[in-house]
């Protein structure tokens, strides 16, 4: 059986915290999001806990008539608990070293495990068509398990919103995006 899992990153947000909401922009680029998604059947969408990435994809849901699930694992990544202000070099250096750790925060290969987890999840389960909706360092520690080439300067091209699609398909994947801004 065919499995495809739309890896989607968040629309605009007002900032980094677990409850920053989108921003005007950000309400409208979820409604482009509604639209693009209109002739998928959708059979599940997982969410990251963040507002940002719940109210990317509520329109979505409520078209869909599927509910939306909450999974920590999809939340943002933790670099460090303390303030960096080099924070976009050490966050580079985590694409080259995947397990690099700063101030109690959370290496690239644990991130990677985590999603990795819902990943595995849903392609063992009986759904088709899953929406996963989750932060771009984290999706972008998704492929780079999959794709090694995938790093730093893949993440500062992803959008906000982005759309990939991992599709399973005779025991091979292929990942391809799927949103053009």
């Amino acid at each position: 059986m065919e499995k495809k899992i739309y890896v989607i990153r968040h629309c605009e947000a007002e900032g980094q915290p677990k409850e920053a909401p989108l921003t005007e922009i950000g309400i409208q680029q979820a409604a482009d999001l509604a639209g693009f998604f209109e002739e998928v059947k959708i059979n599940r969408i997982i969410s990251s806990p963040f507002l940002r990435s719940i109210q990317s994809i509520e329109q979505v849901a409520k078209w869909a008539k599927v509910n939306i699930e909450i999974d920590e694992r999809l939340a943002e990544r933790l670099l460090s608990t303390e303030l960096l202000p080099d924070w976009l070099e050490k966050l580079k250096a985590t694409f080259d070293d995947l397990d690099l750790k700063f101030d109690r925060g959370e290496s690239s290969r644990e991130a990677m495990q985590r999603i990795m987890g819902v990943v595995e999840e849903i392609f063992k389960s009986d759904s088709q068509n899953t929406l996963i909706v989750t932060h771009g360092n984290l999706m972008s520690l998704l492929f780079k398990n999959y794709l090694p080439d995938f790093g730093f300067e893949q993440w500062r091209r992803l959008s906000n919103p982005d759309v990939y699609l991992l599709k399973f398909s005779n025991d091979k994947l292929t990942i391809d995006r799927l949103w053009q801004c």
